[in-house]
């Protein structure tokens, strides 16, 4: 596989992992079922990537939660994307833009085994053009659930994605997460994720990530994760990261 084959379909993970979708969800890659509450905005200001062996790739803009009713949460990603190949540069330009609604529709309760389950459908506008995406609408279907004792929380779930265009593959995905809140500022976690391959000449990937959540004033905290990636390093990149600034009212 090219170089540039290989950075244009990390680009593509990047953007799909990282650009979307902090409690459960952001840092991580998985996402968690629980919408924000109605009338409420959350706010993420984010940076992310993937190093590759002699390149790196990402993303990083806004991502904005709204809640639109009880139990719904109305997203919108809204960022640029880039690249930095050794000896040929780098490339910044405008993302594919996400859209979703994540809807919740059970929720647990004590004394109860039953978790929060909600789906998060997306569908991603091709803003990004041909230069940082397919050209073409793309859509995914994840459903999520999420299990609270005390002071810890078990998140994960997946879904899949319809990824056209030529060369491409739509795809699944998957991930579980585990956080405890140390204390009332702080949030700590660690998540496993997974991806099949995305385009006919990638493979599949997986990664680890740990992460952490600071609260730095009543709405303000400051979000982050990064971790190996741990098979199929060549094609999938040696390490990710995400770093967000998080506003919430």
């Amino acid at each position: 596989m090219s170089k540039g084959l290989i950075l244009g379909s990390t680009v593509a993970v990047v953007m799909l992992a990282f650009g979307p979708s902090a409690q459960a969800g952001p840092p991580y890659v998985t996402d968690d079922p629980q919408p924000t509450d109605p009338g409420k905005w959350e706010t993420y200001g984010f940076a992310s990537g993937t190093v590759l062996r002699r390149a790196t790739a990402g993303n990083g803009g806004f991502d904005i939660n709204y809640g639109g009713a009880r139990d719904l949460q109305l997203s919108a990603v809204v960022s640029l994307a880039y690249d930095h190949q050794s000896g040929a540069g780098a490339r910044i330009g405008i993302a594919d833009t996400e859209l979703g609604a994540k809807y919740r529709f059970l929720h647990q309760a004590a004394g109860s085994d039953l978790p929060d389950v909600g789906l998060f459908p997306k569908i991603d506008l091709p803003t990004g053009g041909k230069r940082f995406g397919s050209g073409r609408v793309g859509f995914s279907i994840p459903l999520w659930a999420q299990k609270d004792f005390g002071p810890w929380s078990v998140f994960g779930g997946g879904g899949w994605t319809y990824n056209p265009g030529a060369g491409n593959r739509s795809y699944s995905f998957e991930g579980a997460a585990l956080t405890r809140q140390i204390t009332k500022r702080l949030s700590l976690g660690g998540e496993v994720y997974h991806q099949t391959a995305d385009a006919i000449d990638t493979a599949t990937s997986t990664g680890l990530d740990v992460g952490m959540s600071l609260q730095v004033a009543p709405k303000w905290a400051i979000i982050g994760s990064g971790g190996p990636m741990i098979q199929h390093r060549s094609a999938a990149g040696k390490y990710a990261f995400y770093l967000a600034l998080e506003f919430h009212n």
